[in-house]
């Protein structure tokens, strides 16, 4: 037993706004924390008219699923774009960029949805979209940020032995 009550209502959570230049912004709330979850993540994700929470990404050791509750937008999965609304159950499987994806709010009101993960303890994601690699870490699934995050272009590799004494 953790201690936490296994009960959350997303009315209730503590939405924290985070935003990027124009065309990145969100309120977000995780729910695994708060419900005492440590296997399975789970994310209430809101994001305004016009806008995207995340950039397109894979995760290499992630599965995630979406719930869209309210609104409508479009899911960029790999190559492809798939029009979303209130009541469709989306996947990202773990792969590489033909598993890339991203929620975009094309619609007129806010879009809603939970974001379900898996929960390992080390990832490698890709951004296709920029060019970047990063990889994580988390020791502790309750800590609000990774205790290891490190990000990088592909085009910059570093030979094994390089710096090396």
């Amino acid at each position: 037993m953790t201690g936490k009550p296994p009960i959350a209502h997303i009315d209730e959570l503590n939405l924290v706004s985070m935003s990027h230049g124009e065309n990145f912004a969100a309120k977000i709330a995780r729910l695994g924390p708060v419900t005492g979850m440590r296997d399975l993540g789970c994310m209430l994700t809101v994001v305004p008219p016009g806008k995207k929470a995340f950039p397109r990404h894979n995760h290499h050791n992630i599965e995630e699923a979406f719930v869209i509750l309210e609104g409508e937008g479009e899911y960029r999965f790999g190559d492809e774009t798939h029009p979303v609304r209130a009541g469709h159950v989306l996947s990202a499987p773990i792969g590489g960029p033909e598993t890339a994806h991203q929620l975009v709010n094309t619609g007129s009101s806010d879009l809603k949805y939970l974001a379900f993960s898996t929960m390992p303890a080390v990832d490698i994601v890709e951004y296709p979209d920029s060019g970047k690699i990063g990889a994580i870490r988390w020791s502790d699934p309750d800590a609000d940020e990774p205790n290891f995050r490190h990000r990088a272009y592909l085009e910059d590799p570093v030979d094994y032995w390089e710096g090396e004494v």
